[in-house]
This record gives structure tokens, sequence and C-alpha cells, in this order.
């Protein structure tokens, strides 16, 4: 199993809408992806803001497995951004979206240069939370009726990860030490 990053495009649309509409099951109450053309026209629009980026994962035969965007980028000193992401029947499961997943943060950190990145889990998300602690993110707090999907306020668990944290990133220590006296 090999996943593939891809840039979300007009191309794909009719497929994109065929893979949420038969995840329907799989996104519960979960998450709300577009549905309709008109949506998926302004889920690629959100796309050239400067502080939003989107990937799609592809299995290796390059069908689409899942999403995960990159929201809310703040640059400068915070340089942090909030993760969304959701697979796509009947490739959740295979191990696409832990493998995208882990693509897209080691991106975030060491080509984007983000800081920080934070998931908020919907409580009894148990398969969103097993992702997330597979690449080490760590619990950091519940926030109720945090966010509004599908009609409805719901609770979330805030997970985080920084770079500092990521396998392989180097920190400048010296500058820290300089910085701190």
């Amino acid at each position: 199993m090999k996943s593939i990053l891809a840039i979300p495009s007009r191309r794909r649309r009719a497929e994109f809408l065929a893979a949420v509409a038969r995840s329907g099951q799989l996104h519960g109450r979960w998450v709300s992806p577009p549905q309709t053309t008109k949506e998926f026209e302004q889920y690629l629009k959100h796309f050239k803001l400067p502080n939003q980026i989107g990937y799609w994962i592809l299995t290796e035969s390059r069908e689409l497995a899942g999403v995960v965007n990159i929201s809310e980028i703040v640059r400068g000193r915070f340089r942090s951004g909030y993760l969304g992401y959701y697979a796509f029947a009947p490739h959740d499961g295979h191990g696409y979206m832990t493998e995208g997943l882990r693509d897209v943060v080691s991106r975030a950190f060491r080509t984007i240069r983000l800081h920080r990145l934070e998931a908020n889990i919907q409580t009894g998300n148990d398969a969103s939370r097993r992702l997330v602690q597979r690449l080490g993110f760590r619990m950091e707090g519940f926030s109720p009726r945090y966010l509004k999907i599908s009609g409805k306020w719901r609770d979330h668990e805030r997970w985080a990860l920084t770079a500092e944290e990521w396998p392989g990133i180097v920190r400048d220590v010296s500058r820290n030490k300089h910085k701190a006296r």
C-alpha cells in the first residue's frame, strides 16, 4: 500500500462527489463534505485563500481514499493550522489515511514551516482519535459545543502536535538559549 497526495481539482469532481455519496454512512455525524456541484466549487474556491491548503489522498491505483485540509493557517510567530480529514469508502481502514496524514503533517512542518497543528475531534469518534494518536498527537483539552456540524454544535477533544515532536525536525536550541537569557 502506498498513498499518494494530490491537490484538489475540478477535473475529479464527479469522482469526488461519487465518493462522498457512497461514504455517507462512514461520515455519519462526523463530517459534512461537499455533496453538490455548487458545494464542490465552493470547496475548491476555499483553497485559493492563503490560509487554506487541501490535499486528496489517493490509493496506488489513484482512486480517492480521503481528504486532508489544513485551515485557518496563521503565519508569523504563531505558525499554526487546524487539521480536518475524512476517508472515503471502500478505502477506510486500509491505512491510506494514516500514511496520507503522515505525509501532510510532514509537509506542514518541513515545507510550509508550521510550528503547530491542531485536530479537533468529536467525542465518540474513536477512529479519528486513533488516527492522530498513531501520529503522536496529544490530547490538550475538551471544547464543549466547539464546532457546528450537520446543523448541531458538537463537543470536541483538542489534539495537537508541534514541530519539535515530529521525527526528524531539528530544533535550533542555541537560538532558544539566547532568547531565554
